[in-house]
C-alpha cells in the first residue's frame, strides 16, 4: 500500500516535493462479472430444465451450459431468503426472521439487517466492482420506504451504487410503484403503449451494464437482478398466453406426473425417487366440476405465459452479455426465493386484495373474469393445486419448511470457470452459501470490519469445489429451517420436519391437516440421501435419530435468534414497533410534490375526514382532487360534470357516491369515512363541511389499498383509474390549495391487516 504523504515529503514548491498519490481500488485482473438472477415464487418443477413443459429456453440454455443443483435450499419466504443470499448468514441472525413489513422488537425479527452483516454488494463495491440492483428489494422496513427515507436500508444504502425497481414485496406489472436510486418515479410508459415491468427491468439492466462497460471496460460488475415475476399478480399480454391454450386441461394431477417423468429422465430427480401423494386438501382434478376445471386451467395458462415472458426478458440480458463479449466471464446464478405460492387459495383469485380483507373467493365469481385474467383489471393468482404441482415431487409450498417450500432450482453458468456443461450437482446447499461462493470466485476475502463495525462470521460455505468435481462433499452438513412456525432440521443427510400449519391463510387454517399448536407439533423424519422427495417418514423406526435432530434444531434456534416462535398474526401484534416517525393523526399535503406513501400517511382504516381546500373552475367541478390505488383496490375524490364524486373500489367491487352540482368558487370539498362495526361502515361526501351524500357499506376499508404499495396523489391520477368514470391523469381544472387529513388518533395500523398484506406481497 502506498504510504500517505508526510510533512517530510512536502517542500516549498512542487519541484521540491515528493508526490505520493493515494492507492485506488481496482478489482483483480480478469476478475469475473457477477449476475445473480432471483426469481420470485417459482417452484422446483416450473422451469423447463427442472421438469416443466412451460417454455423457458433461456433458463434452459444456462442450465445446458452450466450446472443445475437439485438439492439447493432457501428459507421458504421472500425477505428472509434475500437477506440470507446477500449476507451469507442465516436469516434470523440478521433480523429477517419474517418479512421486512413486520418490524418486531426481538433480535431475530427486527426487519433491519445490522451493520455487522455487510452485504455482498458492499464487499464487492469496496473491492472494485461496479454494483447495481434491479427489481424487487423487500429488505427495507415498513415506515422507511417513503421519500423521507431513511435510505440506509434501501439498495443504495447497503452497497449498490445504482438501483431501479420496487421496494415492496410485490407490484402491479402494468403500473408499478417504481424507484430509481433514492426517489420514486413514474413508469416510463403506460400499459396502452406496451409497458410491462419485466421488460422495463431488463431494459434497465442492459442500460446499466452498458453504461459501465462504456466508461470502464475492464471494471467488473455485480448485478443483482431480482425479478418480481413469477409472484402474483400474474400479469401478461394474451399473445404470451395463447400458445398454452388447452395445454393444461387435464389438470394438475396429470401435469405433476408428467413433470416427474421428465425430472427422472433428465436426472433432476434421481432414480428411485418417490412422487409424494396428493394431500387431502388439494382436490383431485377429476373431482372438479367443468366450471372449476375451465377456470383453473386458464389460470395456469396465464401463469405459464407469464413465466415464458419472464424468461424472454432475462434472455435479452444474456444475449446482450454475449453480444458485448462478457458472457464467458460472467458468473450467472439463477435461483428462486421460495417454492411456488399457494396464496391464491383452493379456488385461486382474480384479485388478491380480497385475501388482504379476508373476503371469500368462488369459482362462479372468478369465472366472470376468465377473459380478463392477466390483464390490467385483475390482480390474479392461480389455485393452489398448481402450486402443489409446481413443486413436484415434493410436499407443500411457499411458507413451509417442507421441501416444497425450501428446495428450488439453482443454476450456475460460467464458461470461463466451469468446464462441465449440462450436468446435475447433488450436494446439499443453501442460499447462505451463495455469497461466500461469489466472494471466492471473485478472489475477495470477506472483511473482518466494515466502517469500524466488527463483522459477524458468514454462516455459509463456498460451492466452488463442486464445479469440477461432481462427487465433492457438500459444503455443509447442517442447516436449520423456520418460517412462520414451520420448522425443520437437516443434519448429516437426515431431515426432521414438523407438521405445523401456519395460522395465517384462511384456506390453510380451514382445510390443511396438521398441528395448530407448537406443543402438539409432530416431527417426521426422512433420510434425504435415500429419499430425495421427503416421502418416507422414518420417525417410528429411528426415534433416537429424531430426538437428535429435534435437539439440534433447538440448539440452532438459540444460536441464531429464532425464538420466540409465532405462526400467525396475534402473537406479533404486541411486538411490532413503530418507525422513528410514525404516521400522524392529522396531516396537510399540497399539490406539486410526488406521491405520499400510504405507510407514512395518517392511518385511515379506523376512520377519517379528507378535505380539499379547492377552487372550482368556471366550467364546474371537473378532475381529480386526490386519488389512491386503482380499479383493483383504491379510492378517488373527483369532479365530474359539475358533481363531486367518490369512486371506491374495495378489492375489485365498485361503489360510487355523488353529490348534486357543486357551485363555482372557493370551497372545501371532502369525504368522511366511519366504520360502524368490523364488517360495516358509512361514507359521506362533504361540501363546505355539510353532508351532501351518504352511503352505507357492508364492509370496511383496508389498511393499505395496494399490496405493492401506493400513496396519495393530488390534483391528478396516475396509472389506472379507480373506475371507468375517467382516465388518468384527469387533472383538476380549478385550483387546489391543500388537502387536510384528520383521523381519530395516531394509533398504529392493524398488525393483522399488515401481516395479510405482507404475505400477499412477499
Amino acid at each position: 500500500m502506498t504510504e500517505p504523504a508526510t510533512a517530510a515529503d512536502i517542500g516549498l514548491t512542487v519541484a521540491e516535493s515528493t508526490p505520493r498519490p493515494p492507492e485506488l481500488t481496482r478489482a483483480p485482473q480478469g476478475a469475473p462479472n457477477v449476475l445473480v438472477i432471483l426469481l420470485d415464487d417459482t417452484g422446483f418443477a416450473q422451469l423447463g430444465c427442472f421438469g416443466a413443459d412451460i417454455a423457458t429456453p433461456n433458463f434452459d440454455r444456462l442450465a445446458a451450459g452450466g450446472l443445475s443443483y437439485n438439492r439447493f435450499h432457501v428459507t421458504a419466504l421472500c425477505s428472509p431468503t434475500r437477506a440470507a443470499l446477500l449476507t451469507g448468514r442465516n436469516h434470523h441472525a440478521v433480523g429477517m426472521g419474517f418479512l421486512s413489513d413486520m418490524t418486531m422488537g426481538f433480535p431475530g425479527y427486527t426487519a433491519r439487517i445490522p451493520p455487522s452483516a455487510a452485504m455482498l454488494p458492499r464487499i464487492l463495491r469496496d473491492a472494485g466492482w461496479g454494483t447495481m440492483a434491479i427489481g424487487k428489494w423487500h429488505l427495507a422496513p415498513r415506515g422507511e420506504r417513503s421519500s423521507a427515507g431513511p435510505f440506509t436500508l434501501w439498495p443504495t444504502g447497503v452497497g449498490f451504487e445504482r438501483y431501479y425497481g420496487v421496494l415492496h414485496g410485490g407490484a402491479n406489472c402494468w403500473a408499478p410503484n417504481l424507484v430509481r436510486d433514492q426517489h420514486y418515479i413514474s413508469p416510463p410508459a403506460h400499459f396502452d403503449d406496451g409497458y410491462h415491468l419485466s421488460a422495463d427491468l431488463a431494459d434497465q439492466a442492459i442500460a446499466h451494464i452498458t453504461d459501465q462497460k462504456h466508461a470502464a471496460p475492464d471494471k467488473p460488475f455485480f448485478c443483482y437482478y431480482a425479478e418480481v415475476a413469477t409472484h402474483a399478480p400474474h400479469h401478461v399480454t394474451p399473445e404470451w398466453v395463447e400458445p398454452y391454450r388447452g395445454m393444461f386441461d387435464d389438470g394438475w394431477d396429470r401435469w405433476r406426473e408428467r413433470a416427474f417423468e421428465r425430472q427422472l429422465a433428465s436426472g433432476i430427480a434421481p432414480e428411485g425417487t418417490t412422487l409424494t401423494e396428493r394431500p387431502s386438501w388439494v382436490q383431485p382434478w377429476d373431482g372438479l366440476d367443468a366450471d372449476a376445471r375451465r377456470l383453473f386451467a386458464r389460470m395456469h395458462e396465464v401463469y405459464a405465459g407469464f413465466l415464458t415472458h419472464t424468461d424472454a426478458q432475462i434472455g435479452r440480458i444474456i444475449d446482450h452479455l454475449e453480444a458485448i463479449g462478457e458472457l464467458d466471464n460472467t458468473v450467472v446464478v439463477l435461483c428462486s426465493d421460495n417454492g411456488a405460492s399457494a396464496e391464491g387459495g383452493h379456488v385461486g383469485s382474480v384479485n388478491e386484495h380480497r385475501f388482504t380483507k379476508g373476503l371469500p373467493e368462488s369459482v362462479a365469481a372468478n369465472l366472470e373474469w376468465l377473459d380478463e385474467l392477466g390483464g390490467p383489471r385483475t390482480y390474479n393468482h392461480y389455485a393452489w393445486g398448481w402450486a402443489w404441482a409446481g413443486n413436484t415431487p415434493f410436499r407443500l409450498w411457499k411458507r413451509y419448511a417442507w421441501l416444497g417450500g425450501t428446495r428450488t432450482p439453482l443454476v450456475v453458468h460460467w464458461p470461463a470457470g466451469i468446464a462441465a456443461q449440462g450436468e446435475v450437482r447433488t450436494q446439499f446447499c443453501h442460499a447462505i452459501d451463495l455469497a461466500p461462493t461469489v466472494l471466492e470466485l471473485c478472489g475477495v476475502v470477506a472483511p473482518e470490519s466494515v466502517d469500524g463495525v466488527a463483522q459477524t462470521p458468514i454462516h455459509g460455505a463456498s460451492l466452488s469445489a463442486t464445479f469440477d468435481d461432481a462427487n465433492a462433499p457438500s459444503p455443509r452438513t447442517e442447516q436449520y429451517f423456520e418460517v412462520q412456525g414451520s420448522r425443520a432440521m437437516f443434519l448429516d443427510g437426515w431431515k426432521a420436519t414438523t407438521d405445523h400449519v401456519a395460522q395465517a391463510h384462511g384456506d390453510e387454517v380451514a382445510m390443511m391437516e396438521g398441528s395448530r399448536s407448537f406443543d402438539d407439533d409432530t416431527w417426521a423424519l426422512f433420510r434425504l440421501d435415500d429419499d430425495f422427495s421427503e416421502a418416507r417418514d422414518l420417525a417410528a423406526d429411528h426415534p433416537e435419530k429424531l430426538a437428535e435432530l429435534e435437539a439440534a434444531w433447538w440448539e440452532a434456534a438459540k444460536r441464531y435468534g429464532v425464538l420466540p416462535l409465532d405462526d400467525g398474526y396475534a402473537g406479533r401484534m404486541p411486538a411490532i414497533y413503530p418507525p422513528a416517525y410514525p404516521p400522524p393523526a392529522q396531516a396537510r399535503y399540497r399539490p406539486g410534490a410526488g406521491r405520499v406513501a400510504d405507510e407514512v400517511m395518517p392511518v385511515l382504516v379506523r376512520g377519517f375526514t379528507i378535505d380539499a381546500a379547492a377552487k372550482v373552475g368556471t366550467g364546474g367541478a371537473e378532475g381529480i382532487l386526490w386519488a389512491m390505488g386503482d380499479w383493483t383496490s383504491g379510492l378517488a375524490l373527483y369532479g365530474l360534470d359539475g358533481s363531486l364524486v367518490l369512486g371506491l373500489c374495495l378489492s375489485g367491487d365498485q361503489f360510487r357516491l355523488a353529490t348534486p352540482t357543486v357551485p363555482p368558487g372557493s370551497t372545501t370539498l371532502g369525504c368522511r369515512y366511519q366504520p360502524t362495526s368490523p364488517a360495516s361502515s358509512i361514507v359521506e361526501l362533504l361540501v363546505d363541511g355539510e353532508t351532501t351524500a351518504r352511503m352505507e357499506l357492508d364492509r370496511t376499508f383496508p389498511n393499505s389499498w395496494q399490496n405493492g404499495g401506493t400513496g396519495l396523489v393530488i390534483g391528478h391520477d396516475t396509472g389506472f383509474p379507480v373506475n371507468d368514470d375517467y382516465q388518468p391523469p384527469f387533472p383538476w381544472t380549478g385550483v387546489i390549495s391543500h388537502i387536510d387529513i384528520t383521523t381519530p388518533s395516531a394509533a398504529p395500523p392493524d398488525p393483522g391487516q399488515i401481516a395479510r398484506e405482507s404475505l400477499n406481497a412477499d
